[in-house]
This record gives structure tokens, C-alpha cells and sequence, in this order.
């Protein structure tokens, strides 16, 4: 799927559904929003910095923080972005929650 990057919609950024499966395991985004509510480049710096800790805490298995790294430091990733990737993930994490409901509900 593509997030929009900017305002007007002319650059857009890739997101594999592996890549939001990172964001969740890790709950990169959980509080990602200042105290006003506001996702701003200081959130996006913030992330960063977190993601890079998590690399250098985990030397074997920082294989999968490496590949959202193409996201996170894409070119085109600015507060716009990330605010569109928020809203991507929290979409994706209510479909996930939907069938998971649904596979527990056929299960019984």
C-alpha cells in the first residue's frame, strides 16, 4: 500500500504489510503523538531514534527493523508522512483485529 508523503498528494512512499508487522511487534507507534496530540518531525526524529537503539541492542535479529528502515528514512518521510503511516497502521490494525475476531469466533 502507499502513504501519501505530502500535502498534495505528488510523492508517495511504499508500506508492506511486513513493515506494518514490525511497527506492531515492536509498538513503535503506541505513543507516537506528543501531549497536544500532534504527530510533528520531532515524533518522526523520536522514532527514529528508537528504531536506531533497537538496531543496536539487537545485533542477530535487527534484520526486520532494517527493512522499516526504507520507510522511516525514505527520502520523502517528513511529519506528513508519518501521520499517514499512523492512520495506514491503525487501519490495518483494525482489519487485523476484525479477522482475528472473526478466526477466534469460527474456531468456537
Amino acid at each position: 500500500m502507499k502513504i501519501n508523503a505530502n500535502a498534495s498528494g505528488t510523492r508517495t512512499i511504499e508500506v508492506t504489510e511486513a513493515q506494518l508487522q514490525i511497527i506492531r511487534r515492536y509498538s513503535l507507534l503506541d505513543r507516537i503523538a506528543n501531549s497536544m496530540g500532534i504527530i510533528d518531525e520531532d515524533s518522526l526524529n523520536r522514532l527514529r531514534l528508537t528504531v536506531r537503539s533497537l538496531i543496536a541492542s539487537q545485533v542477530m535479529a535487527s534484520k526486520d527493523l532494517i527493512e522499516l528502515c526504507a520507510v522511516l528514512y525514505h527520502e520523502d518521510m517528513k511529519a506528513h508522512g508519518l501521520n499517514n503511516l499512523a492512520k495506514c497502521y491503525n487501519e490495518w490494525l483494525a482489519k487485523e483485529s476484525l479477522s482475528e475476531s472473526q478466526e477466534q469466533a469460527d474456531a468456537e
